[in-house]
């Protein structure tokens, strides 16, 4: 594989790798649910189109980001399936029904803007792309894909986070992601390289998105808050600020640390590793143990 974690991971199942300790030596723990770039040969042949469009759905080399954090011990949890083959960060019910060939009538599934764009837990197409998949699969996959990668996956995120808090008092769950570029926000304005998004203040403590923002801006960064990326299903599953819970998605713009062509790690991954870690380790440290009387800032 290239560009290997530079430890190895601490617990590996079909769905993710775990590095760092199972219960955090710190509250904060890190996930990467989009980078996976692993395509075995039955997704591959069940695509009509080529492996290039495929990876287009990838937080491409988003893992990269983290490595100084496994490195130093953070207890990080990698997706090991490619979002082509299921998207962690949709619900478990997202499903478009067109892409199941024998879908049970009474199976319960819940709709989204994110779905009506074809981009549901089963990723059906991209913009201009049209159909991804030579044919809809039948249900038992579907479910084996959940039952075996979306639960497991999400199990582990819980049981990390409930450990940290049980250790002390509170747990922070950074969820990394890339975005393609965006458009600036006004004349004369430069685009945001730094999406943070906390389902506008129901997954985390304001605290924790005003510190992450800064962070950012000191390293020369432009950060916009929950706009145009709000975070999605993980954070919002996984946030209960209420119960000392807090979830934050960080979205960081490809150009930042890839190649030209947006394909290979580039001159910036050195500098965007360091933003990331420095932002996670002010996080660590910036809540006091009695972190749940932060939950109504």
């Amino acid at each position: 594989m290239d560009h290997p974690a530079p430890r190895a991971p601490t617990h590996s199942e079909t769905a993710f790798d775990l590095y760092g300790p199972a219960i955090p030596d710190r509250p904060v723990l890190i996930s990467v649910p989009h980078a996976a770039r692993a395509y075995d040969d039955d997704l591959l042949a069940a695509a009509r189109v080529p492996w290039s469009i495929l990876h287009r759905l990838e937080d491409r080399w988003a893992d990269l980001l983290v490595h100084p954090l496994i490195a130093r011990g953070y207890t990080v949890i990698l997706a090991r399936a490619p979002r082509a083959l299921i998207d962690l960060n949709r619900h478990e019910r997202e499903i478009d029904p067109g892409m199941i060939a024998d879908l049970p009538r009474d199976a319960a599934l819940q709709s989204s803007a994110k779905l009506r764009g074809g981009l549901g837990l089963f990723p059906r197409r991209l913009p201009g792309t049209h159909e991804l998949w030579r044919g809809p699969m039948r249900w038992a996959e579907a479910r084996r894909r959940i039952d075996t990668l979306h639960r497991p996956y999400h199990a582990a995120l819980g049981q990390v986070m409930a450990d940290a808090r049980e250790t002390h008092g509170h747990a922070i769950l950074i969820d990394i992601h890339s975005m393609p570029p965006l458009a600036p926000t006004g004349a004369g304005q430069p685009a945001p390289g730094v999406v943070l998004g906390d389902r506008f203040g129901r997954s985390a403590s304001n605290r924790l998105m005003t510190l992450a923002a800064d962070v950012a801006a000191s390293h020369g960064l432009t950060v916009a808050q929950n706009h145009p990326y709000a975070g999605d299903h993980l954070i919002e599953r996984h946030g209960r600020p209420d119960h000392g819970l807090h979830a934050l998605q960080v979205e960081i713009d490809r150009v930042l640390y890839l190649d030209a062509m947006l394909d290979r790690p580039g001159p910036g991954v050195a500098r965007m590793q360091a933003v990331v870690t420095h932002m996670v380790e002010a996080l660590a440290t910036e809540l006091p143990r009695a972190g749940y009387a932060l939950a109504a800032e």
